[in-house]
């Protein structure tokens, strides 16, 4: 969401979303969509100044609305999403992470994951409980330990970083990464365009095999215009 009101832009930034659906393909769908309206809706909406306790309290509300959806309608029970978004406010990038898939930025060359992963997995090896090699073939390997309404509560993790000029950002579901390698990711963003690599990326997972649904968006920086004093 990139709003037109410069007010507006100036408080809360640009809003890039991936949510990734669970709980069957038709409550997966409703889930992520309900997630993201309601992310969007809070945080532009939120009185509050500070922008990350805007996206808080999005959170939150996307969370207790899928979950009291969930709760209602049989059919949609136990469905939830996961939600990494990126605010680019002015010079700082906000990440908002909640789940498994995943933001990444690409700098001079150099690729990083930004955001955490919530999953069995990763604390098991932040644990060492295992290896990584250990936890590639472990069948708990998509098991994720945090999601928007399967709960009637989450904790977002929140990472604010400056941006840099050229500074390239990835979203995507993890229907692209257990498919491309980081560094297929790097290669991608650094040959082509954002658009043009979106559809490289996602044409190489379904080569891959395609296991899962696979979104991928890219955002460039492309200059940062700095008020004078």
């Amino acid at each position: 969401h990139q709003p037109e009101d410069p007010r507006l832009l100036a408080l809360r930034g640009h809003v890039y979303i991936v949510c990734d659906g669970m709980g069957g393909h038709n409550a997966g769908q409703i889930a992520s969509e309900l997630a993201c309206k309601t992310f969007l809706d809070v945080y532009y909406n939120h009185p509050a100044a500070d922008a990350q306790v805007a996206a808080r309290a999005a959170v939150e509300a996307a969370n207790r609305f899928v979950r009291q959806v969930g709760l209602a309608i049989p059919s949609r029970r136990g469905m939830g999403t996961t939600l990494t978004a990126l605010i680019l406010l002015q010079d700082q990038a906000l990440w908002v992470q909640v789940g498994d898939s995943r933001g990444y930025v690409l700098r001079e060359g150099t690729i990083r994951q930004v955001t955490p992963e919530h999953t069995w997995i990763d604390q098991a090896i932040r644990s060492g409980m295992l290896t990584a090699e250990e936890a590639a073939t472990h069948p708990y390997q998509h098991v994720i330990t945090r999601a928007i309404g399967t709960e009637d509560a989450v904790e977002a993790d929140l990472v604010l970083e400056p941006v840099h000029e050229g500074d390239l950002f990835l979203l995507c579901s993890d229907g692209l990464t257990n498919h491309v390698s980081d560094e297929a990711l790097r290669q991608a963003m650094g040959e082509f365009g954002p658009s043009e690599a979106c559809w490289r990326l996602v044409g190489s997972a379904l080569a891959d095999g395609g296991s899962d649904n696979c979104t991928v968006v890219i955002v460039r920086a492309n200059r940062i215009d700095r008020q004078e004093d």
